[in-house]
């Protein structure tokens, strides 16, 4: 099956037609889906319209978008124009449908590109494991007893799963490079401001960022360049011109200072994911012992800003209905509701300090990589896991080392390397920018993917 940009190529050159792509989608989708549990919604009558319209334009001669006939389906925290955004929560089960889509779905949707549905999450996007108990876990289709990741495991594993070539998420403190990480996909967490939020359910404001999955560097940057520009009616989305990276990723690393991140993000990785960051740091030739300073206190700060700010959006609802709340979410809203605000205001003024003297790294280097997550994928419903001789609670854990980089804001792109072989479980490098770089990282990603060291496969279900 066709996927991504080589559908985007085939309906333009008229091989193959856009409804042709988009159906074996589905059939995927129908497939599979029971297995994995990827899709809350499906839109696949609006599909077959998106499609309908690209193959129109085709037979009448007319231009094509960038991205005509290429299939996609997003977290259910993007609106989308009459599916209600229920963000994988009970407690907005009956609210209105979305009157209009989201703005990256609108760009997308301008773009040529066919809208199938929304992907399953954790609740509120406070997770790392998409264990959610509404609509099920979200499986992993590298091995369906353990966890897809979260809180944007429904877009993963449908990446991963073959469904759909690629899809939007979330991160705040991780949530598109873990699960990136464990189903063994290229994810992109861009800049903080970068892409517009208007339109998507938020958790944390003042984190929050919106981006791509793919299983291909070339897919990755061609969405992302789609979904640039500004939006002055977004407070949060601070770009002020579209910046192209697809005819930048082929570029390669010639005179790019690449290091290697030690210290905390070495003390924080398993022998599994140390042997991640050497095959890709032989790879790149990359400089080893790079220190990320103040990285444990970066995360401390995230954990007290992301339960301010969600206990505090989630108030309202929780004194009139806590009890329709995802148990594994609903005690961490509540006790974020009750932080005394001078926690936050000082988490805050620390993060300043922080990113001042995260950006001034880049003065030295051009790119950074670490491990994306400490351990490959845990099964269902692991409470706790081993990492280097001491037990730690397994949800909260896989972000140990993402919370850091996005909490100042970085570009970032998840690469699915396998360090045990192939057929065995993925586990992802982070490639890491300064702010608004990412076409630096996704050249790095490009340059993993062309040596054969990171890959994303299909699986075979």
């Amino acid at each position: 099956m066709n996927v991504g940009m080589d559908t985007v190529r085939a309906v333009g050159r008229g091989e193959m037609r856009a409804e042709e792509a988009l159906e074996q989608c589905i059939d995927r989708i129908e497939r599979t889906d029971a297995r994995i549990n990827a899709f809350t919604d499906r839109t696949f009558d609006r599909a077959r319209r998106e499609a309908k319209a690209v193959d129109r334009k085709r037979a009448a001669g007319e231009p094509l978008a960038p991205l005509a006939g290429l299939p996609y389906a997003v977290k259910n925290l993007f609106d989308i124009e009459g599916v209600t955004t229920r963000a994988g929560s009970k407690v907005r089960n009956g609210a209105p449908p979305a009157a209009a889509d989201a703005v990256l779905v609108q760009r997308l949707r301008d773009a040529g590109a066919v809208l199938l549905g929304a992907l399953n999450m954790d609740e509120f996007a406070y997770g790392f494991t998409t264990e959610n108990s509404h609509h099920g876990p979200t499986r992993n289709p590298r091995d369906t007893t353990r966890v897809a990741g979260g809180s944007s495991g429904g877009s993963a594993a449908a990446v991963a799963a073959g469904q759909v070539p690629v899809t939007l998420g979330s991160d705040t403190n991780g949530s598109i490079r873990v699960p990136s990480s464990l189903c063994g996909v290229f994810g992109l967490k861009p800049t903080f401001g970068r892409l517009s939020r208007r339109g998507s359910f938020p958790f944390v404001a003042s984190i929050d960022h919106l981006g791509p999955f793919a299983r291909s560097v070339e897919d990755l940057a061609a969405v992302y360049d789609a979904m640039q520009g500004a939006d002055p009616l977004d407070p949060g989305c601070h770009a002020t011109r579209v910046q192209p990276t697809l005819p930048r990723i082929d570029a390669g690393v010639s005179g790019l200072r690449i290091g290697v991140l030690g210290g905390y993000f070495d003390e924080h990785a398993a022998p599994v994911a140390r042997k991640a960051m050497e095959l890709a740091s032989e790879a790149l030739k990359a400089t080893p012992g790079v220190t990320w300073p103040d990285a444990a206190l970066g995360r401390a700060a995230a954990f007290v800003i992301t339960a301010s700010e969600g206990g505090s959006l989630h108030l309202p609802q929780l004194r009139e209905r806590a009890a329709e709340y995802e148990p594994l979410s609903v005690d961490r809203f509540i006790a974020g509701a009750l932080q005394p605000v001078d926690w936050y205001l000082r988490a805050q003024r620390f993060r300043a300090l922080y990113r001042r003297k995260v950006l001034a790294l880049f003065e030295d280097w051009d790119v950074l990589i670490a491990p994306a997550t400490p351990v490959q994928a845990t099964a269902i419903g692991t409470e706790q896991f081993e990492l280097n001789g001491a037990m730690v609670p397994a949800r909260p854990s896989m972000g140990l080392l993402t919370q850091p980089i996005s909490f100042a804001g970085c570009p970032v792109v998840a690469v699915p390397l396998w360090p045990e072989g192939p057929l065995q479980l993925p586990l992802g490098v982070q490639v890491i920018a300064a702010p608004w770089r990412e076409d630096l990282a996704l050249r790095v990603a490009r340059v993993l993917e062309s040596e054969g060291v990171a890959t994303a496969p299909a699986e075979g279900l």
